[in-house]
C-alpha cells in the first residue's frame, strides 16, 4: 500500500506502521470524520482463504463490541476490491515491551500504575465474554499522554462457560500452564500472562527462559519462577505476593477476576509492605501440575503439526505493532499420522531432552533452591559477563543505551566501532537502535562492532498554515516535536491565525526538534501625524490629508467673518497630534461673512399674449422655483402694455420658470436666473 491509495473511498493511506503474521498495519485519515485512524489489512495471500478471513471477521467482530479507555476501539470493518481491513483507533506512542527495555525495569508506582489499566481493559474485555489470550508488553501500547491501552485481539473471541479451546495459542513467554496444555482457558488465563508482564516490569526480564518454544512452555507446567525480591529487593512484599498469586500454576488459585486483582493492586499502594494478599488451598481433585505422557505427547505432537505452544520464535518477537500470531489451522488425521511416522526420530530426542529437564527439576526439587537454571538468552546484561571466565569477554547489550554510554562501555574491549545512523519511531535520538554482533556474542580483541544510533523519528513538517495557535500547537506536539511561537503583523492573515513555520511545511525534522510557528497579529497599525489644515481651500485640505495616509470624515459648513468662503475653519485633531495611520479627519469650511442675502433677477416679458391691438384681458405670471409657485404679476391690461419689465425675488440662486396666463390660459413660459445680493 503506497502514500495516498484511498480505501472504500474513505481512508487515505499514509505510512506503514508495522506488519504481523497475516495483516499490515498502516496510518491512515478518515476523510470523512477527518480523523487519523490505524487501518489493518490482510495480507494478499491470506485474503482468499476462507478460514483466514473467516478469522479476521471474527476479530473484528470480538473487538469492536468493546469500547473501553484501556483498549484500542475498533472503528469499521470492510472489503474493497478483495483487500479485507479493519479500522482501529490510532495510538501514538511505544509499547510497554520497549518501555520496559528502555528502563530496564520499572519504579514500583509506575508497574503498578500500568497493571491497574490494563486490568481494567481486561475486566471490560471479559465482562463481554471476550478472552484476550495474549496478553503480554509487546500488545499493550503507553500513549504520550500516558494512557495505557490494550490492543491486538487477534485471538481473543467471543467465549462461553463451556468454550474449550484445542490449541495452545500466544506468546509463548507469557502463555499460562492450561494454554501450553492446549486445555481450556478462560479469564484466569488472561490474568497469570498479567502475571507474567508485571514479573517483567518489576525485574527487567521473563520468568522463564529456554532454549526453545517447548522448553519454555514446560517451564510454565512444571517450573518455578525466581520471586521477585531475590531479584530486586526494593519491590513491596504486598506486590511479590499479588504477581504470585496471578502465576499460580492452577486457574483456581489465582484471582478469579480483573476485578479483584485490581482491589488488591490498589490496596498495595497504602499497604505496600503488608502481607494481605490470600490465595485459596489446593482442592485436591485438581489438575496435578506434573506432566502426564498424554500431555507430553500433546506438546510435541502440536509442535510438530502447527499446534505449536508459540506462534512465533521469541526472539524474532515484533514489537511495535505486535499483530497476532495465526493459527496454522487444523491438520488433517492421515497427514497427522504420517508426520507422526515421518517425525519419529526427533520425537525420541525431544523426549529424552524432556526427561533431562524433569529429571533435572525432581532432583532440585529435593534441595533448598526450587529455581530452575536456564541458559543464557538475549535477555543477558553487562551484569552476566562477571559470571564466565576472566579471559573470557561477550557482547553487552547495548540497545537502548546512548551511543556515548555505548562508546564508554566498548573502549575496555579495545575494539573498533562503526556508528551508523537511521530514524527511529522507538528510540530517541541518541539512542542505540540495534547492534552486530548481538548480545553474548564472545568479544575479540581488533574485532569491529557496528551501532545503528536512531536520529530520532524521521518527521515532516506538518501543514498548519492558517491554523488557530492552539490548532498548530497540538498538531506538532503530538507529532513528537517542541513549538515555540513567534507573532507578526500581516495584511493578509487573520489576527490569532498561523502565517507560517520555521522550517517550512513538508520539510524534513527529528524527533524532538523545535519548531517556530509564526502567528500573525493582524494588519500592522502605523502612527502618523495630523497635518495644519486650517486656512487650507476645502479642496487642498482633502488633497494633504490623504497624502498623509489619513482619511477624510465629515465636512460640515458654517458662516465666518474671518475666513473667507470656501476656506477650511476647523479640523478634529490639533496640528502634529499623533494617530493611527487611516484615521479619518473631519473638517469644517467657511461660507463667508454672516450677512442677509436675497435672491433677485430683472426680467423682460417681450410676447403680448394678446392676438390683436384692441384686446384686453386678464394677465397672470407666476413663478416656479425650488418645487414652489408664487404670483410674480396679475392684472387687467391689454397689448399696449407690452414689452413688460418685471422685477421678480426668488427664494435661492437655483434658476426659476415664469409662467404667463391669459384670462386663466397658459400662453407662454420663460426660463429666470437670479443673482445673490447682499441686503
Amino acid at each position: 500500500m503506497k502514500p495516498g491509495v484511498l480505501i472504500s473511498d474513505r481512508y487515505e493511506i499514509i505510512e506503514k506502521v508495522g506488519s504481523g503474521g497475516m495483516a499490515d498495519v498502516y496510518k491512515a485519515k478518515d476523510n470523512r470524520l477527518n480523523r487519523f485512524v490505524a487501518i489493518k489489512i490482510l495480507k494478499r495471500e491470506y485474503s482468499e482463504d476462507e478460514k483466514f478471513v473467516t478469522k479476521f471477521q471474527a476479530e473484528a467482530q470480538s473487538a469492536a463490541g468493546l469500547s473501553h479507555p484501556n483498549v484500542v476501539n475498533v472503528y469499521d470493518v470492510g472489503e474493497d476490491d478483495g483487500l479485507r481491513y479493519i479500522v482501529m483507533e490510532l495510538v501514538e506512542g511505544i509499547t510497554l515491551k520497549s518501555f520496559i527495555e528502555r528502563k530496564g525495569r520499572l519504579e514500583v508506582k509506575e508497574a503498578i500504575g500500568i497493571a491497574i489499566q490494563i486490568a481494567q481493559g481486561m475486566e471490560a474485555a471479559h465482562a463481554n465474554h471476550i478472552i484476550h489470550r495474549d496478553i503480554k508488553p509487546q500488545n499493550i501500547i503507553i500513549s504520550r499522554e500516558g494512557k495505557v491501552k490494550v490492543t491486538d485481539f487477534g485471538i481473543a473471541k467471543a467465549v462461553t462457560s463451556d468454550t474449550i479451546t484445542s490449541n495452545a495459542m500466544g506468546s509463548v513467554h507469557y502463555i499460562s500452564p492450561e494454554q501450553a496444555r492446549g486445555g481450556y482457558s478462560d479469564e484466569k488465563s488472561d490474568i497469570y500472562s498479567l502475571g507474567i508482564t508485571m514479573y517483567e516490569m518489576l525485574t527487567g526480564q521473563v520468568p522463564f527462559v529456554g532454549d526453545n518454544t517447548v522448553s519454555v512452555a514446560l517451564l510454565h507446567i512444571q517450573g518455578e519462577a525466581t520471586p521477585i525480591r531475590d531479584l530486586q529487593p526494593d519491590v513491596p512484599i504486598s506486590l511479590e505476593r499479588i504477581v504470585e498469586k496471578c502465576m499460580q500454576k492452577k486457574p483456581e488459585r489465582r484471582y478469579l477476576s480483573a476485578g479483584e486483582l485490581i482491589a488488591d493492586l490498589k490496596k498495595s499502594i497504602l499497604n505496600p509492605n503488608v502481607d494481605f494478599v490470600s490465595t485459596p488451598v489446593v482442592v485436591n481433585d485438581s489438575p496435578t501440575i506434573s506432566i502426564s505422557d498424554d500431555e507430553l505427547n500433546h506438546i510435541k505432537s502440536a509442535a510438530k503439526n502447527g499446534q505449536s505452544v508459540v506462534m512465533h520464535d521469541p526472539e524474532k518477537e515484533i514489537e511495535e505493532p505486535d499483530e497476532e500470531e495465526e493459527d496454522e489451522g487444523e491438520v488433517d488425521p492421515k497427514l497427522e499420522k504420517l508426520m507422526v511416522a515421518g517425525g519419529i526420530i526427533a520425537a525420541v530426542i525431544l523426549v529424552l531432552v524432556v526427561l533431562f529437564l524433569v529429571s533435572k527439576l525432581f532432583f532440585r526439587g529435593s534441595g533448598i533452591d526450587h529455581t530452575l537454571p536456564s541458559e543464557p538468552t538475549a535477555g543477558v546484561t553487562t551484569s552476566d559477563v562477571s559470571s564466565k571466565p576472566e579471559d573470557e569477554k561477550v557482547m553487552p547489550k547495548l540497545v537502548g543505551t546512548t551511543y556515548e554510554e555505548a562508546e564508554k562501555t566498548l573502549k575496555k574491549y579495545n575494539i573498533k566501532i562503526n556508528k551508523v545512523e537511521e530514524p527511529s519511531d522507538l528510540y530517541k535520538a541518541g539512542e542505540v537502535i540495534d547492534q552486530n554482533p548481538e548480545e553474548g556474542t564472545k568479544l575479540e580483541a581488533g574485532m569491529e562492532v557496528t551501532l545503528t544510533v536512531s536520529t530520532g523519528k524521521d518527521l515532516t513538517v506538518s501543514d498548519v498554515y492558517g491554523m488557530s495557535k492552539d490548532a498548530a500547537q497540538n498538531t506538532l506536539l503530538n507529532e513528537g516535536l517542541k513549538v515555540r511561537f513567534q507573532e507578526e503583523p500581516s495584511d493578509t492573515v487573520e489576527a490569532g491565525k498561523v502565517i507560517r513555520t520555521n522550517p517550512e511545511k513538508g520539510s524534513k525534522v527529528a524527533d524532538g526538534d523545535t519548531v517556530t510557528v509564526v502567528v500573525s497579529t493582524g494588519r500592522e497599525t502605523k502612527k502618523v501625524y495630523v497635518p495644519d489644515l486650517v486656512g487650507m481651500t476645502e479642496e487642498k485640505a482633502k488633497e494633504r490629508i490623504k497624502a498623509s495616509k489619513l482619511t477624510v470624515g465629515k465636512t460640515q459648513y458654517v458662516n465666518s467673518d474671518k475666513y473667507p468662503e470656501g476656506q477650511v475653519i476647523k479640523q478634529s485633531y490639533s496640528v502634529n497630534t499623533e494617530v493611527d495611520e487611516g484615521t479619518a479627519i473631519e473638517l469644517t469650511v467657511s461660507l463667508g461673512p454672516s450677512a442677509t442675502y436675497k435672491y433677485e433677477a430683472n426680467v423682460t416679458i417681450s410676447n403680448s399674449p394678446f392676438d390683436s391691438d384692441e384686446e384686453e384681458g386678464a394677465v397672470k405670471i407666476v413663478l416656479s422655483q425650488d418645487g414652489k409657485k408664487t404670483t410674480v404679476y396679475n392684472s387687467v391690461c391689454d397689448s399696449s402694455d407690452f414689452p413688460l419689465d418685471l422685477y421678480v425675488e426668488g427664494s435661492s440662486a437655483s434658476a426659476g420658470t415664469l409662467t404667463v396666463y391669459l384670462d386663466g390660459k397658459q400662453v407662454d413660459s420663460i426660463g429666470v436666473s437670479f443673482k445673490k445680493v447682499a441686503q
